[in-house]
């Protein structure tokens, strides 16, 4: 297996383990190659969910030019209810995962089609 092969399923063990949920492994592996060489990077590779300035690049970089999603109070809204859904005490929430959470949120699957 490669590195990025491991790392999904590291990123499919935090889905099951974290959220109680199964990944679409499909969807997953495709959010995992958007994100670039930035999960081979262990700063990179995490969310720091109580920086506001990390929260405004997901919302600028991943849900409008990205995800083509329009700018307004619902995209932080759903930012902080993935964040609390991967609970916000646990301290490594995988960029990947969270990506992957906000594209099911908004159905936006067809993006990465």
């Amino acid at each position: 297996m490669s590195k990025r092969d491991d790392l999904i399923g590291k990123y499919a063990g935090d889905i099951r383990d974290k959220l109680g949920a199964e990944p679409d492994m499909d969807l997953l592996r495709k959010v995992t190659i958007g994100c670039g060489p930035s999960i081979y990077n262990a700063d990179a590779e995490t969310v720091a969910s109580s920086d506001q300035a990390e929260l405004d690049r997901i919302r600028k970089n991943y849900l409008m030019k990205k995800l083509g999603l329009s700018d307004g109070p619902e995209l932080m809204d759903a930012i902080n209810a993935v964040i609390d859904k991967y609970g916000r005490s646990n301290r490594s929430k995988y960029r990947p995962v969270v990506y992957y959470l906000l594209c099911q949120h908004f159905n936006k699957q067809s993006v990465y089609g």
